[in-house]
């Protein structure tokens, strides 16, 4: 299940907090470069996001998240016995979130963990906690994730809506598309129909997305492209990242033991509507691809169980249905699954 903030933030917004804060030192026609902003937003099929509004917390939104998800799953908090956080937004470097959101959750002596793995994360927790459960140590897992990296100050907002030039758009750019969730999937054992997983792996495309740390240097090849935007804060090269990528995401799919029409439902990282529409016309499953980035943005990690839980919803995913997931993530990686609802 998926806990969306209150505030609504339009491409339009976008575009008057960069003008705000672009004003006073930008080199060049700012007017022009909006209007190449707004017409990339529109392309790439943005046109809301959801963003916290004063007084909202998002340990709140993930206990919102998962109480749901708990009672959905018809799963006590008794039950759980591993719970993993995931992504990128995050309070603590130490010791994982994980323990923080237990012990908010009443989650007793859940065994808890992190991974990170950018907007990957949270595919791959779902993997590692199949494969955990199939080993018998645990039998009710809890993935939860809280995605909010838009509060003043951060590593967004404002340093990259204080726009030096048009050129630096190539790095920039997707900060624009993001969106803020929390979210809660409940995972048990089914030995029955595991889920199938399929990944590419690209580490030579790592410089492409990043947010790194002081001293970040002394940990990596060196690069020109990595703190494109200045040491802490994004940068991602969005534009290239999904014209590399394309090859790579499909052959993830295609990998995946999985006849297209046997699936209901498609859910996808929400990095670009079109884009992501254009690869599931490509391999079959465009008339069933569930878009949310239109109106959550850029989700980052909680994007394909946003997706999940719009689905079900609106009564597009249903108990007994395949359903594929299919993400591209910085790193670069590439992973398409499979599974019965």
């Amino acid at each position: 299940m998926a806990g969306l903030p209150s505030r609504t933030v339009t491409n339009a917004d976008i575009l008057g907090m960069i003008a705000e804060h672009s004003a006073a030192g930008f080199d060049g026609d700012l007017d022009d470069t909006l209007r190449k902003i707004d017409t990339y937003l529109r392309y790439a099929g943005s046109d809301e996001r959801r963003w916290l509004d004063e007084g909202e917390r998002p340990i709140d939104l993930l206990k919102k998240a998962t109480k749901a998800a708990l009672a959905q799953a018809d799963v006590s908090a008794d039950e759980v016995d591993l719970l993993i956080y995931t992504g990128i937004g995050r309070g603590f470097i130490e010791p994982g979130g994980a323990y923080h959101c237990a012990a908010a959750l009443d989650f007793g002596t859940a065994h808890c963990f992190d991974i990170v793995d950018a907007c990957m994360s949270w595919t791959r927790a779902a993997q590692v906690a199949q494969s955990l459960i199939q080993t018998g140590q645990y039998r009710t897992a809890v993935i939860v994730n809280a995605e909010f990296s838009l509060r003043m100050g951060g590593m967004v907002f404002p340093h990259l809506f204080t726009l030096p030039n048009a050129e630096a758009l190539a790095s920039i750019f997707p900060a624009y598309t993001l969106g803020e969730c929390a979210s809660a999937a409940v995972l048990t054992a089914d030995d029955d129909d595991p889920w199938e997983f399929r990944f590419v792996s690209r580490p030579d495309l790592a410089p492409l997305c990043n947010v790194t740390l002081p001293g970040f240097e002394g940990f990596c090849d060196p690069s020109e492209k990595l703190a494109a935007n200045g040491v802490g804060y994004f940068s991602s090269f969005g534009g290239e990242m999904h014209e590399v990528g394309v090859t790579d995401s499909v052959r993830a799919f295609e990998s995946l033991a999985v006849d297209p029409e046997k699936v209901s439902a498609l859910f996808t990282h929400a990095s670009s509507k079109r884009h992501w529409q254009m690869m599931a016309d490509s391999v079959g499953l465009g008339d069933v691809i569930h878009h949310v980035y239109h109106k959550t943005g850029n989700l980052v990690s909680a994007s394909v169980p946003t997706a999940m839980a719009s689905a079900i919803d609106a009564g597009a995913l249903q108990r007994g249905d395949r359903a594929v997931g299919w993400v591209g993530s910085a790193g670069m990686s590439f992973g398409a699954f499979s599974f019965v609802f």
